[in-house]
């Protein structure tokens, strides 16, 4: 008996799991404003009313979507930070993460103007980032100079992300050194 209630529960759980590879690739592909509920169960492989089993709707799929994002990276730099590995790499599996899901981000920096539930969301993502840079016991001033380079962190890997620098014509080597600067100055 106990074998069959935990076949049930990890066949719930690769549901749960599919639905959010669909959401990921719907989101990558035609972005959030493109792609509907029922999109996300068929390419999961499931009819649409599957997917309210999982999610109310689109917007709690797109958040569980981004705390799988969020959890992905600070896994990739806290296992490199953990190797020793210099800012310079550290920079560059930052832009990487981003560059592979930059229409996700594009539906989050837009939708973070116009749903004040996912802004709140994104500000809980900066909170946590922010605990686990700093620890808990941060005082206001240091977690203010952390919250400032986090926040140029992630808008100069976006910018790099989205090819910005050569829209403008430059390079990206002074944006890549600050990066690391950025970096290093949160160990």
């Amino acid at each position: 008996m106990a074998d069959e209630r935990t076949k049930k529960k990890n066949q719930k759980g690769e549901t749960r799991q599919l639905l959010l590879a669909a959401a990921v690739a719907e989101f990558s592909a035609p972005g959030y404003a493109g792609t509907d509920t029922n999109k996300i169960a068929r390419r999961a492989g499931f009819a649409p009313q599957t997917f309210y089993r999982w999610f109310k709707d689109k917007r709690e799929i797109f958040l569980a979507v981004y705390q799988q994002w969020e959890e992905e990276e600070a896994a990739l730099l806290t296992e490199l930070a953990r190797q020793g590995a210099p800012a310079a790499r550290l920079v560059e599996a930052l832009i990487d993460h981003h560059k592979n899901h930059r229409n996700f981000r594009r539906a989050l920096r837009q939708l973070s103007l116009e749903d004040d539930h996912v802004r709140r969301a994104r500000a809980e993502s900066r909170r946590r980032q922010l605990m686990r840079i700093g620890g808990k016991q941060t005082n206001a001033t240091k977690l203010e100079k952390l919250a400032v380079a986090l926040l140029e962190i992630e808008r100069l890997s976006d910018a790099i992300a989205e090819g910005e620098l050569d829209d403008l014509g430059v390079g990206a080597g002074a944006c890549l050194e600050e990066l690391e600067r950025l970096i290093e100055s949160m160990e």
